[in-house]
Formats: structure tokens, C-alpha cells, sequence
């Protein structure tokens, strides 16, 4: 017989303390980043970026030369098309440099997007690093996600519940206001970023930043009044940004517009919140160089430091990781993402007065 062994009153049991197991897609992230690191992916791809800017550059040039060579015609609004176009491919690529795709050196990519940011764009680098920043740390995160703050557009439930009268009578079709809105994005972007580098608070490098913005507000105005009739130069304004707005809008929209929406408390794993908040769009090569590589969205909020010519290869390593532990990997066509975000936010209008209950819900919270 076994000997039983009887603890005296003034020898408590000890408690087994408590020990938290970190989920599996936490553990195996770690694996996840050293396959990409082993197979090359981080490393930088400076020769890309130095040709893409090189044939960018050329066409800006050649969009001018047409500019003087058309003279008094309407057909300068086809220039201005192709002005608000190439202002968002250089865009692109001041998003890249942001996230430091282009160079080793830190500082060289933060000048190379504060310069490109400002001079073609018309845009404060230290407001979009700010605002972009937050969105890349808490993506569709409800009030830390500035992308998805409350506005004319309502990106979740909880932004419409107080929305009474006629402004309520629109949210409730916003789907099919959000694109024609787009074409007023780079007007906003303007405007959002002299009221900031104005503001009172600290502006990183406001001193740079200033008197480019302003040489670049103005120049525009300036060459087309100068050379073109009252009317037709503010067509040319009006095209320009137009399209600037609408292409830089419709590129980023379809990225996590109509995807999960979590609680400001929610506690996700960094995996599972980038993957599941994130739309890849397919059509390879072409829809990088279309949508500068944010078609790639998963990978980009992984790796954001990623080169843009890399992100297909992590690409095939993501999406088996995804399978292996069950995470959900979103990808479509474009005018597929584009018929999701009119129908979710249409359903998000509806939504106005309803009770609330947040998307991710029914996803496991991962501690």
C-alpha cells in the first residue's frame, strides 16, 4: 500500500502559479520573419526605385514639355490628367521611402519622402508620418485608427448612431457617395496639411517643410494663370487634383475599407490584426506598378520596410503560414474590393440607431 502524506494546517498546498501559453501564430511568427529574412526579402532593391524615379521623372518632364507645346486648348486637360497621375506614382513612392523601402539609411529615406511628399504632392510628411503611423500600429481600429475616424463617410456602426435629419437620410446610401467624395482626397490632403504645419504645437523640420508646400500650392496657380484663359486654368487646377484625389483615394481604399472592424479594447495578436484588417487585391505585376504596391496589403503591414518588388514573393510564404494556422487571407480583384466597400458601408448607413456589435467578435481574441 501507498503511503498517503498528510500536510499539517500550518503547511498550506502551494498554488501552482498561473502561467499564460502564448498562442501558436504568436510562437510561430518568429519562424515566419526568419523564413522571409533567409530568403532575401528585406534586403533592399535601390536599383528599382532609382530607374522607377528615373522614368517618372522623365514623364513628368515630357507632361510639361506638352504643357508649352498644346498652348490655349482644352486638350491641357489631358495634361492635367496626367499631372494628378504621375503626382501619385511619386506619391508611391514617398510612401515607400516613409516606410523606409528605398534606402539602408533612415535619414535618406525620411528626406526623400519628406522632399517628394511636399514638392509633387502638396502634402506635409510629418502630418502623414503622424496619421500614418497610427493607422499601421491599430489598422480599422476603432478611435486609434485615424483612417476610419468619424467624418462625412462612416466607417463602422458606432460613427453613425448620433447621425439625425438629412445627414442621417445620406449616410444611410454613403456607398455610393464614397467614390465620387474621392475626388476632393487631394484638396483635403492640402488643406489637412497647411493647417498643420501652421498649428502651434512642434512640426518636425517645419522650417522645410513650410516653404516647399507653399512654392508648391502656389506654382501650379501660378504657371496655369500665367499661360492659360482665367476658365480654362482653373479647369486645369480642378482636373488635376481631381485625379490626384480620386486615383490616390481608389489605391488606398480597397485595402481594409469593408474588412473587420475591432474595438478600441480589443487585445489581437500583431498577425492576426494586420492579416485580418487587410485586402490583397490580385493581378501581379500590373496592379503593383497601378497601386504602387498597397495591392500587397498583408505583406505591407507585416513587413512594412519591404521592398515594393519583394512583396509577391512574401506573398506565397504569408498566405501558406495563413493556411497552416487557419487565418483567414483575403484577397480579390479590384472592382470586386470596389463593390464590397458600396455595399458595406451602404450596410453601415443602415446600421444607424441599431445596436451594436462589433465585426470581429466572432474572431478569437488572441492574448
Amino acid at each position: 500500500m501507498t503511503p498517503t502524506t498528510t500536510l499539517s494546517p500550518a503547511t498550506p498546498p502551494r498554488p501552482q502559479a498561473r502561467v499564460r501559453q502564448p498562442n501558436a501564430v504568436v510562437l510561430s511568427y518568429s519562424e515566419l520573419l526568419k523564413s522571409v529574412k533567409a530568403a532575401g526579402l528585406l534586403e533592399r532593391r535601390v536599383g528599382f526605385y532609382v530607374t522607377l524615379f528615373s522614368v517618372l521623372l522623365l514623364l513628368m518632364t515630357a507632361t510639361w514639355f506638352g504643357f508649352a507645346l498644346i498652348g490655349d486648348s482644352w486638350f491641357q486637360l489631358l495634361i492635367a490628367a496626367a499631372l494628378g497621375i504621375l503626382c501619385t506614382q511619386l506619391s508611391f513612392l514617398a510612401h515607400e521611402a516613409g516606410h523606409r523601402q528605398i534606402f539602408a539609411s533612415r535619414r535618406a529615406n525620411d528626406w526623400a519622402a519628406r522632399l517628394l511628399a511636399t514638392s509633387v504632392a502638396g502634402m506635409s510628411y510629418s502630418w502623414w508620418e503622424q496619421k500614418h503611423g497610427a493607422h499601421h500600429n491599430h489598422p480599422n481600429v476603432i478611435s486609434k485608427d485615424p483612417d476610419i475616424a468619424p467624418g462625412p463617410i462612416a466607417f463602422h456602426t458606432e460613427a453613425v448612431a448620433d447621425r439625425q435629419g438629412r445627414f442621417a437620410l445620406l449616410t444611410r446610401k454613403q456607398g455610393w457617395f464614397f467614390f465620387p467624395l474621392l475626388f476632393l482626397v487631394g484638396l483635403g490632403l492640402q488643406i489637412d496639411s497647411v493647417k498643420f504645419v501652421f498649428r502651434r504645437a512642434k512640426v518636425t523640420h517645419r522650417w522645410v517643410e513650410l516653404p516647399i508646400l507653399l512654392a508648391r500650392l502656389s506654382v501650379l496657380p501660378v504657371l496655369t494663370f500665367t499661360f492659360l484663359p482665367w476658365g480654362m486654368a482653373l479647369a486645369f487646377i480642378g482636373v488635376q487634383l481631381a485625379v490626384f484625389g480620386f486615383y490616390m483615394g481608389a489605391s488606398f481604399a480597397p485595402n481594409h475599407k469593408g474588412m473587420p472592424v475591432l474595438p478600441a479594447d480589443s487585445r489581437v495578436d500583431f498577425f492576426s490584426r494586420q492579416v485580418l484588417t487587410s485586402r490583397n487585391i490580385s493581378g501581379g505585376r500590373f496592379m503593383d506598378i497601378l497601386l504602387g504596391g498597397l495591392n500587397r496589403q498583408a505583406e505591407h503591414h507585416l513587413f512594412p520596410d519591404m521592398a515594393r518588388p519583394q512583396l509577391d514573393k512574401a506573398a506565397v510564404i504569408v498566405r501558406e503560414f495563413c493556411a497552416k494556422h487557419q487565418v483567414p487571407y483575403t484577397e480579390t480583384t479590384l472592382l470586386q474590393s470596389y463593390g464590397i466597400i458600396v455595399r458595406y458601408l451602404n450596410d453601415v448607413g443602415l446600421a444607424a440607431g441599431r445596436h451594436f456589435e462589433c465585426p470581429m467578435a466572432t474572431v478569437t481574441r488572441r492574448y
